[in-house]
């Protein structure tokens, strides 16, 4: 169980101010007319809303260790909706895994990142060395917060002149992405999801993300099977690519490169789908929650055994 709370950073404040302002109204295709992708009052491509990503898709293809359904409660309307029950969009086409390339759909880990995320996942409860930043409240991590989990896949997307905000429902993240060309921060400043800088590429939105600390994981939840917990490092690299191809859908499609870890770089693609009645609420966990000292009594309690 969590406990806590964190605000709204200032920053945060100020652009859902300026979204009240800019606040979009609802676009469907005319039926005969091709969709054209809307725009925010400052001529940005409109991607503001709540969007979801709910999904059984595999993350790699069949072979791989299997990804452990995560029960979720039907008929609550929250967290998720009961029409999100199934963890799926109803639109999506059924996909053999969420990687795209390489083109058999494995994640080429290193065996060295492997052993450790193997003996990591293996100690949890003996050291909280061991427990990944999202069991410890700090993240989710960059993609990692991107990937779909058993529950909380909601994201809000805020536009203001020279910003995106992307609102994660996951220990309550906020993504503040600046468009105006400013350069990646100093080699020598890192931290655990890294130092975002966005453009438009037509109407897509691109981010890129550099300077990493080596502590976090690629991947943090059970529904990323064998990649959760594999180690990140300084060198990552990620690329992420947001395109809207309808009114209700965005392609989310993110390139991982991190020469440490990985023999070459790998990408994952997947939907993100409009839900204009999704609710989020305070997801009040931080550094210092109840789980970790719980999932180490745990521990202890076993070795007593």
């Amino acid at each position: 169980m969590c406990r806590g709370f964190q605000s709204i950073p200032a920053v945060l404040a100020v652009a859902l101010a300026a979204s009240v302002s800019l606040a979009p109204v609802p676009v469907f295709a005319q039926a005969g007319k091709p969709w054209a992708v809307p725009r925010t009052p400052d001529g940005q491509p409109d991607l503001r809303g709540m969007w979801v990503n709910f999904d059984s898709t595999p993350f790699e293809t069949a072979g791989t260790a299997p990804t452990a359904p995560v029960a979720v409660p039907q008929g609550t309307g929250v967290n998720p909706p009961s029409h999100w029950a199934d963890h799926d969009s109803p639109m999506r086409a059924a996909r053999p895994a969420m990687v795209v390339d390489p083109p058999d759909g494995k994640v080429p880990v290193m065996k060295w990142a492997e052993d450790k995320r193997a003996y990591d996942l293996e100690h949890v409860a003996d050291n909280w060395v061991h427990q990944t930043p999202w069991e410890r409240c700090i993240t989710r991590g960059i993609p990692a917060g991107m990937f779909p989990a058993g529950y909380n896949n909601a994201y809000q997307f805020i536009q203001t002149p020279g910003y995106v905000v992307i609102v994660y429902e996951m220990i309550h993240a906020t993504r503040v992405i600046p468009l105006d060309g400013r350069p990646h921060l100093g080699a020598n400043i890192r931290s655990w999801d890294g130092d975002a800088r966005g453009h438009w590429d037509g109407t897509t939105l691109v981010v890129d993300t550099t300077n990493y600390n080596d502590k976090g994981s690629i991947a943090t939840s059970a529904a990323t099977g064998r990649i959760r917990g594999v180690p990140q490092s300084e060198a990552l690299h990620v690329v992420e690519r947001f395109t809207p191809v309808d009114a209700n859908t965005i392609i989310y499609r993110v390139t991982v490169d991190d020469k440490n870890v990985y023999t070459k770089p790998w990408t994952v693609e997947m939907p993100l789908t409009r839900d204009s009645k999704y609710q989020m609420f305070e997801y009040a966990c931080q550094e210092g929650n109840y789980a970790t000292p719980n999932i180490l009594a745990g521990g202890r309690a076993e070795d007593k055994k």
